[in-house]
């Protein structure tokens, strides 16, 4: 077994990556926790899949169990299903005592920890992601959120898990589209962070090879998200690396209605445009878009900027939380495994990305 120890100003935390640790979850919370009672909050395609196991471990370990379970898809991620979620843990009379497990990917995780941290004030909450975005990147730092319809993650706060534990085993079933939706994230660590990353993904031909690697590569995401949650976990300095291609990620998921690109499709979109640009401009090292098209094309993930109305995208982008007073902050790439974060001002933001250079 793997595991990380996450230590912040509220609360220290482990991350538990071994195959097959679904099964003994529920021996690992019982010696921890007195409440009896769980919430497993997931979707539809999930608990077909695993609920089963998860269920058997809580079940034997003499917990009492509710599932709760919501329709695949950002479109979810909302107010709506919000309140529908605290209208059961209400029935269920979960108390403060008791537990809160997000089971699912990165919509389930956001909105189950955005529910832990605001039903009763806040009870404890464990995170088991099942897709490869959710295990690499959104399940760990604290960062929960709904959606409202004017932009992505607008609802929030910081709140951390009690636990994750993370089973590479549940990654065998993610079909491809899937599993290039998380590696478009893992391809992010790989170009904000640390290039060893990005020469395993070189090396490895395809789908089955990256996972015979898959608990390393989980390890080494995880641990770049663990130093940088710590030395900022409320996201206003060098954890705003992580945010490298979602500024206008968010905007094109926004503008197609979570629709026409998954999460990590977009976040590819964005990471590629904005390294062809600002290696246009001498920010960049000259090579590294090229580099950086090459292996997102590899691991299934598009590159070209969809035919679609730039005003819109830049007045959505003005609303993104990376945005402070007149200027937002845009993670670029200086080299692959180097970043760092520029301030454009609102009023540039559109030359900057479709325009002249401004630099």
């Amino acid at each position: 077994m793997k595991a990380i120890d996450i230590n912040v100003k509220e609360k220290n935390y482990r991350i538990y990556i071994k195959k097959d640790v679904l099964s003994s979850i529920g021996e690992k919370l019982r010696p921890i926790y007195q409440g009896k009672s769980i919430a497993i909050i997931t979707d539809t395609n999930v608990e077909k899949l695993y609920m089963k196991i998860l269920k058997k471990s809580l079940l034997d370990s003499g917990f009492t169990v509710k599932i709760i379970s919501i329709e695949p898809g950002e479109k979810s991620k909302n107010l709506a299903t919000l309140e529908r979620v605290y209208g059961e843990l209400c029935k269920f009379q979960i108390r403060r005592k008791d537990i809160i497990i997000s089971l699912g990917g990165g919509v389930v995780g956001d909105l189950s920890g955005f529910a832990a941290s605001t039903y009763l004030r806040g009870i404890n909450y464990i995170q088991v992601p099942t897709s490869l975005l959710a295990q690499v990147d959104s399940s760990i730092g604290g960062k929960v959120a709904v959606d409202l319809p004017w932009g992505k993650n607008l609802v929030g706060s910081f709140y951390h898990p009690d636990a994750v534990f993370i089973d590479p085993n549940v990654l065998l079933s993610l079909n491809d589209k899937f599993f290039s939706d998380g590696m478009g994230e893992v391809i992010k660590y790989g170009f904000i962070k640390d290039k060893g990353i990005l020469k395993r993904l070189d090396f490895c031909k395809n789908k089955d090879e990256i996972l015979e690697y898959i608990e390393d590569i989980i390890y080494k995401c995880c641990n770049i998200k663990k130093e940088l949650v710590e030395k900022d976990e409320r996201d206003l300095g060098e954890r705003m690396m992580l945010n490298f291609g979602h500024t206008l990620a968010h905007g094109i998921e926004k503008y197609y209605d979570y629709g026409k690109y998954s999460h990590g499709e977009a976040v590819a979109i964005g990471m590629a445009y904005i390294t062809n640009r600002t290696e246009k401009m001498n920010i960049t090292k000259k090579g590294t878009y090229d580099y950086m098209k090459g292996i997102l094309k590899k691991y299934g993930l598009p590159i070209d900027m969809p035919d679609m109305d730039k005003q819109t995208l830049v007045n959505s982008i003005a609303l993104d939380k990376k945005s402070s007073g007149d200027k937002i902050n845009i993670i670029v790439i200086e080299e692959a495994g180097k970043c760092k974060i520029m301030k454009i001002k609102l009023s540039d933001v559109y030359e900057f990305l479709f325009s002249g250079d401004i630099i």
